[in-house]
């Protein structure tokens, strides 16, 4: 008995950080909003670092917010739930605003349920290119600090999905030491054992960003080059493609797919990621 219970983690925090009253933040909020200051911190130290002018850092935290934000939610929209979201003017509403739409018309604030990191990423993208134009930055150079300092917010959104029990990892057993049993997601009344793919990525995206700081002290005359960039978009979107192996499907129409929807949609990235690398090498 004793060997069962230390055998696996059982895993069923609450949902909410904290409440204040009829107010209450989320895990998954708090921990989005700790990893998007943590890279607003060293993108600023960067800025500094290479003597961007002040003036043309401020408005790169909101082009990032929005791009992410928004590029997260349509990703998953268009990808994964099209079936809900694009069939109907409903659908439509509860893809652009964070609220749920009852039978009778009423609807409740729910927040955004549901981000797509592909989408997040191609979302980041198109804001950093209109920010660039509009502030006449060095595309690659704005490109290169993002990508040193996205690691620490992929890892800290991760954090957030292990918080609230979601993307979980495929059935395991026993003799898996760190097997998580997601009470939330499989009920109370048989114990499922599961690897925990969210800190499997949480831990990665970590090691990125570790990764990204040793090589940036190294090699600062690589910033602009896209290696950076493209070291960021490889390293993520590789472990991505595999890590699904580990991960149960999010949607139904992946079942019996030899490749799920994650893994299509990284293949992309990471050729662009590759490709970015080797110029920017070159270009050093």
């Amino acid at each position: 008995m004793i060997y069962q219970i230390l055998s696996y983690i059982t895993w069923n925090p609450s949902a909410e950080a904290f409440s204040l009253g009829p107010l209450s933040l989320r895990w998954y909020s708090l921990c989005w909003g700790v990893g998007l200051m943590l890279a607003y911190l060293m993108v600023r130290w960067l800025y500094i670092h290479q003597k961007i002018a002040y003036e043309k850092f401020e408005p790169l935290f909101i082009y990032c917010f929005v791009g992410i934000l928004l590029g997260a939610r349509l990703g998953h929209c268009i990808f994964y739930e099209p079936g809900h979201f694009l069939t109907s003017w409903q659908g439509i509403v509860e893809m652009l605003l964070p609220i749920d739409i009852k039978a009778d018309g009423s609807w409740k604030f729910v927040g955004y349920q549901g981000l797509a990191s592909h989408g997040g990423t191609l979302g980041l993208i198109l804001a950093l290119l209109l920010y660039v134009k509009r502030f006449k930055v060095p595309m690659w150079q704005v490109l290169d600090n993002i990508g040193i300092a996205t690691g620490i917010t992929a890892c800290c959104i991760r954090l957030g999905n292990l918080m609230n029990s979601e993307i979980v990892g495929k059935v395991t057993d026993e003799s898996l030491p760190w097997a998580f049993y997601f009470v939330q997601h499989d009920g109370a009344r048989d114990v499922v054992l599961r690897h925990p793919g969210q800190l499997y990525e949480a831990i990665a995206y970590a090691l990125l960003f570790l990764l990204m700081v040793v090589l940036y002290k190294k090699w600062p005359q690589k910033v602009g080059t896209g290696f950076y960039f493209g070291l960021c978009l490889a390293y993520i979107f590789i472990f991505r493609f595999f890590i699904e192996y580990f991960k149960e499907v999010q949607e139904t129409f992946e079942q019996g797919m030899l490749f799920d929807m994650g893994q299509l949609l990284s293949v992309p990235f990471i050729a662009a990621g590759v490709w970015f690398m080797m110029k920017g090498w070159q270009k050093a």
